[in-house]
């Protein structure tokens, strides 16, 4: 894939994976709070592990601990959810055009590359964006959480 689109580097290659707070209380069951919302979108690399407890101890200090920690859990939203959302199948997941507003989260190490560019899913499973992380960044407003 690296080959294919040119990526100086295989760090540059990422994904984007719907979340789901399974441990959100009853009253949370949409997007429209990004500090305490029941989705995110979570941009990661490809190669990287995803640390859902890192994004968990980051949404808990983000809403200032007036949140019990154990309303945060933080797992992969089962395929229909994640359809529903976004608009688009899985392994085809891009938080440009969703048909739902949800909060974002990019990883740290995404925003450190040397080069100023990554790639991520472009809404069809064979398709991927190119773009600058510093376009991303400004356009999107993500957290930057290291969840890596």
């Amino acid at each position: 894939m690296r080959q294919i689109l040119n990526a100086s580097r295989v760090e540059q290659l990422c994904k984007s994976i719907v979340m789901v707070n399974t441990q959100a209380s009853e009253d949370i069951t949409d997007c429209s709070n990004p500090k305490n919302s029941k989705y995110y979108v979570v941009v990661v690399q490809y190669m990287a592990r995803l640390n859902a407890e890192s994004i968990k101890n980051f949404l808990y200090a983000l809403n200032d601990k007036k949140v019990p920690k154990k309303r945060f859990n933080m797992r992969l939203a089962p395929e229909d959810e994640s359809l529903e959302l976004t608009g688009f199948i899985h392994n085809a997941v891009t938080c440009i055009g969703m048909q739902t507003d949800i909060p974002v989260i990019i990883d740290e190490a995404i925003t450190k590359l040397e080069e100023d560019y990554f790639w991520l899913g472009g809404g069809e499973v064979d398709l991927k964006l190119g773009m600058k992380t510093s376009q991303f960044l400004s356009a999107f407003k993500p957290f930057v959480v290291k969840c890596s």
